[in-house]
């Protein structure tokens, strides 16, 4: 095998001479350079105990002098090991999973892993695709608001370990970001202003965050005697909230608190178009406080999220999993409280709505 170590290297030097770019090198290269078999290359970087010490340093000092990397997936035939982690999330374009990308791939990256990124664009179809083609390629999976059924997720996790990011499945881990005590405190913050109707705008339909914060407003409305208009289910971007300003103001409502930041930035937007005053005549409330809430004309008030701890929490519980084996790792939740930050998109209801409103009667409604 020695022998083909010339060849190789006349090879290169053709190609340095025709100004062609020199191929990376192959296990093969490092192994004629060495003298050794390739699967004696292979076993120095997956299994170095199985090699003999002088041999494994040459092996590696020569692989370092050459440039040669083994591929990720080629070392994980022997150890079953690609050291990568996949990331779904359902729409890559939201400013939301940016920062929870961000978490995840520190994360992963200070425990030697790489992060694989794939948009399952609101469909739990094309998430699931994602999950069958990657398993193999990938340790485990984080999954960001997931669109999927709870079956399908015990299905997935019985093949993969899996952690989930708001949502709650058992058995499989979660982080989950809990909105409910800051949703509470949004709508105590729209009644001190004066607000007695306001307008929810739901998210999408599979989400489960919607469906809790949805929960805790109904709950809150009832025992505050406030009325709570449902608007939705809405897609979650910033055209969604254009969309749905005119049926906000058709409702009469105050103030309106949106299932996300897009959302809420959306109808800032529709409303400044239709001369709108806010928090003048509408007070306008988000969730996440994504970036450029704060830039916002105006500053949106918002449940305040921590996204990128929210990351960093889901690959640390997915590492312990892996490192714990298939029997342990599992039935733990990670619970991030949300906080309400208020800016300049609420304020005082309109006083000649809230005189129109005190004498009638309040009520709990959902408009689909």
């Amino acid at each position: 095998m020695a022998a083909q170590e010339p060849d190789r290297a006349n090879r290169s030097a053709r190609r340095a001479r025709e100004g062609r770019p020199a191929r990376a090198p192959t296990i093969h290269d490092v192994a004629a350079r060495c003298a050794v078999a390739a699967s004696t290359v292979s076993r120095a970087f997956s299994h170095p105990e199985r090699v003999n010490a002088a041999t494994r340093e040459r092996i590696l000092a020569t692989a370092a002098e050459m440039g040669y990397r083994p591929h990720p997936l080629a070392r994980a035939l022997p150890s079953g090991q690609t050291r990568m982690l996949g990331l779904l999330v359902p729409d890559i374009t939201n400013p939301f999973f940016l920062g929870l990308i961000r978490g995840a791939q520190r994360a992963a990256a200070a425990a030697g892993y790489t992060i694989v990124l794939a948009d399952s664009d609101e469909c739990d179809e094309t998430e699931l695709t994602a999950l069958d083609r990657l398993t193999r390629a990938v340790d485990g999976f984080v999954l960001a608001s997931s669109r999927l059924s709870d079956a399908r997720l015990r299905e997935a996790d019985s093949a993969v370990p899996l952690v989930v990011v708001n949502r709650r499945v058992p058995p499989v881990p979660s982080v989950l970001i809990d909105s409910a005590p800051a949703t509470k405190r949004a709508v105590e913050h729209l009644a001190s202003l004066g607000h007695t109707r306001f307008a929810y705008l739901s998210g999408p339909r599979a989400s489960w965050s919607d469906a809790r914060r949805w929960r805790a407003l109904q709950s809150v409305a009832r025992r505050g005697d406030l009325d709570v208009v449902r608007l939705g289910p809405l897609p979650p971007t910033v055209d969604g909230g254009v969309a749905a300003a005119d049926a906000v103001l058709a409702e009469g409502v105050t103030a309106v608190v949106a299932f996300n930041d897009l959302l809420a930035i959306g109808v800032l937007r529709r409303l400044r178009e239709l001369g709108v005053s806010v928090p003048g005549e509408v007070s306008v409330l988000g969730c996440d406080d994504i970036f450029g809430a704060d830039f916002c004309d105006p500053p949106l008030t918002t449940l305040a999220a921590p996204i990128e701890r929210a990351g960093r929490a889901a690959v640390d519980l997915l590492l312990r999993r892996l490192d714990s084996g298939p029997s342990g790792g599992r039935h733990r939740d990670v619970v991030l409280p949300a906080t309400l930050t208020v800016r300049d998109s609420t304020g005082p209801a309109p006083v000649r709505r809230r005189d129109e409103r005190r004498n009638e009667p309040t009520q709990v409604t959902a408009t689909s």
